[in-house]
């Protein structure tokens, strides 16, 4: 194979590798089962959705702040504003691409994950769950809060309500293995060129 036909067919290999779909939406096991990783919002979530039972917001905050799962550290609360805009996405009404905004509301209305239907995860309750973010810039003493029975948003008081909270994290905190399509692609194409400079040798 000449040095041209070579190179266009490194170059359809490599197009064709980039053209290949993306896995699905998925909550990945991390950490023995300890944690799960959204693959669409690109966090990491406790498989344990009650670690520290009913605390204040501060409380809360502090908790998490502190916690540590499987030796990892630099967890938080979800947010219900990620991109720090001032909306808050009513993800009952909101698209798919919209919901993303509110990382409890795509854990109930896009994942599925409920009171009735926790899986994979465990310890989900029907009470309020803390988020990170502050009501409005107007309203700075209450904090945005969700219900997984029904998928119902509401600002409580920071210092008088006393909710649950769950631990995310940003990023996905398990080793990210190489694709098994990537690896057999990378070897065949390593064998392919150890082939063609041994015919040139020869």
């Amino acid at each position: 194979m000449n040095s041209s036909r070579w190179s266009n067919f490194v170059a359809v290999c490599l197009f064709s590798l980039g053209m290949s779909p993306v896995a699905d939406a998925a909550l990945v096991s991390r950490l023995g089962g300890q944690a799960y990783y959204d693959n669409v919002l690109g966090v990491t979530w406790t498989a344990d959705a009650n670690i520290n039972g009913l605390m204040n917001w501060a409380d809360a905050n502090a908790w998490v702040g502190s916690l540590t799962v499987g030796g990892v550290g630099g967890w938080r609360l979800p947010s219900v504003d990620v991109d720090g805009n001032g909306t808050v996405v009513d993800c009952s009404t909101a698209s798919e691409l919209a919901c993303r905004d509110n990382e409890l509301g795509y854990m109930f209305f896009q994942n599925g994950v409920n009171v009735s239907n926790p899986a994979p995860f465990s310890n989900l309750m029907s009470e309020f769950y803390w988020s990170g973010t502050v009501s409005s810039p107007a309203n700075p003493f209450r904090a945005w809060v969700f219900e997984f029975s029904t998928g119902f948003l509401l600002a409580d008081g920071q210092a008088t309500d006393l909710d649950r909270a769950w631990a995310v994290y940003d990023g996905d905190i398990g080793a990210v293995p190489l694709p098994a399509p990537l690896v057999l692609f990378a070897s065949g194409l390593l064998g392919l060129i150890g082939v063609s400079r041994r015919n040139r040798a020869t």
